[in-house]
């Protein structure tokens, strides 16, 4: 069934009034008077409607049942372009609950005040495709944090603060999970193309997290942040 978001300010008794791009992207989809399409108010609830004049009548509500049962937040380094959107765009597929960008002393990519804007617009745009594509429930928040120090300070304030880290050697992910089974938010910190300075593994540590490995492989930089969600979404929904 075609999917749609929209704002909750929008749902209307049993009506939601449709924007202009959901509704030229109807009639491109030439849906007919009797064919259904679900509406996302965002926040975990779905609307069964079908076209009415410029607005979608309510069939029917239900709970979204995508929406994983743990919030994951995906700290991503600043890396190169398709990179990038890759592991943004299987991050939100696989369920991450937000999206966190932040600079590392070996990223390649470099974002300016000039040209972040720009690129947080291109992401959040692939961001809600993802979301729509996957049946999602909500469309994961993006935001670029302003320091390595300020995402991990972040990062580390996660039920389960995980730093993911070529040189750890000792704890897997498994571990890592293991060792506190019970948590209800999650912090999954990958690095750019040249990894993490010994340096800002210490600061980490410092500021809470728990280094990992993801297995005797190196990944790329966008297979990373997709292996790490998928495990730990994986451990936390057994």
């Amino acid at each position: 069934m075609h999917r749609f978001f929209t704002d909750p300010a929008a749902i209307c008794g049993d009506h939601i009034l449709l924007d202009e791009e959901t509704l030229s992207h109807i009639r491109v989809l030439r849906l007919g008077a009797e064919e259904s399409f679900t509406v996302c108010d965002g926040a975990g609830r779905d609307y069964r409607c079908v076209l009415d004049g410029d607005s979608g009548r309510i069939l029917g509500v239900s709970d979204n049942e995508a929406e994983p049962k743990v919030d994951c937040t995906v700290y991503l380094a600043y890396t190169r372009g398709e990179r990038m959107e890759y592991a943004i765009q299987k991050s939100v597929e696989l369920g991450a609950y937000r999206i966190c960008l932040f600079p590392s002393a070996r990223c390649v990519a470099k974002y300016d005040d000039k040209s972040l804007p720009k690129k947080l617009a291109r992401f959040e745009k692939i961001v809600q495709e993802a979301a729509k594509q996957s049946g999602r429930g909500r469309i994961p928040e993006v935001v670029a944090m302003p320091s390595f120090r300020a995402a991990m300070m972040e990062a580390g304030r996660a039920d389960q603060p995980l730093f993911f880290y070529e040189n750890e050697a000792d704890r897997t992910l498994r571990q890592a999970l293991e060792a506190k089974p019970d948590f209800q938010s999650a912090a999954l910190v990958t690095g750019p193309e040249g990894g993490f300075t010994e340096a800002e593994a210490g600061l980490a540590e410092a500021l809470g997290l728990i280094a990992a490995t993801l297995g005797k492989r190196i990944l790329r930089c966008e297979t990373a942040p997709v292996a790490a969600l998928a495990g730990v979404l994986f451990f936390a929904e057994m």
